[in-house]
């Protein structure tokens, strides 16, 4: 498994569009110029680039970047199935992941301040008790929800399958007679970030990619 992730840059900005934005398709190019935010904006070119670069190391067609397909629920696969990806992002970073061996789900979160009791009704019992009664309740919270989030991206079906239809347990879940297994990626003190597969999770080479 392959783990690109950047950090996004206000300096570099203009130039990173410039250079790069070209080597996308029209709609996509049209994306990133309506975005308001230049931290948008980028955030969503960085994603595509280090999807790009996973690519070209796989040994894929560069072309194969505009043939992206979507399923039902919106999430992007490859209609060859050569390799299976996601993408997240989050406050500056944005990280993506890529197998050859199944489906996968990434999620990462910056650990904003947060009001718990928002997300209450979207917790099972024993979730909401084990943050609520830990020592640290907002790391505890982010670990759940990215926890979460990967595992929903990697299952394919997105947000209609809820959040409190399924419990992590020991970075290992099930849904519908599937397993999905989970691993923690360490990127920024600041932020939570986790990776889900159906299958066990082995070696995951980890790579930042400095794009300027």
């Amino acid at each position: 498994m392959l783990l690109l992730y950047s950090k996004i840059s206000e300096d570099a900005h203009d130039s990173i569009v410039k250079q790069y934005l070209n080597d996308f398709d029209q709609d996509f190019q049209k994306k990133i110029l309506r975005y308001r935010r230049w931290q948008d904006s980028q955030l969503s070119l960085l994603g595509r680039l280090m999807l790009l670069k996973a690519f070209e190391e796989y040994g894929i067609c560069g072309a194969e970047i505009n043939n992206l397909e979507y399923n039902k629920f919106g999430k992007p696969f490859l209609k060859t199935k050569a390799v299976f990806f996601n993408i997240s992002h989050s406050g500056d970073f944005v990280i993506c992941a890529v197998s050859k061996k199944s489906e996968i789900g990434i999620d990462i979160e910056k650990m904003t301040a947060i009001d718990l009791a928002d997300f209450k009704p979207q917790m099972t019992a024993d979730e909401w008790s084990r943050v609520v009664e830990s020592e640290n309740k907002r790391t505890s919270f982010f670990e759940y929800w990215t926890q979460k989030e990967a595992v929903i991206k990697a299952h394919g079906h997105g947000l209609t399958l809820p959040l409190k239809s399924f419990e992590v347990l020991d970075n290992k879940t099930m849904i519908d007679g599937e397993d999905f297994y989970l691993k923690e990626i360490e990127i920024n003190e600041e932020y939570k970030c986790y990776i889900s597969q159906s299958i066990a999770i082995d070696e995951i080479l980890i790579k930042e990619i400095l794009i300027n």
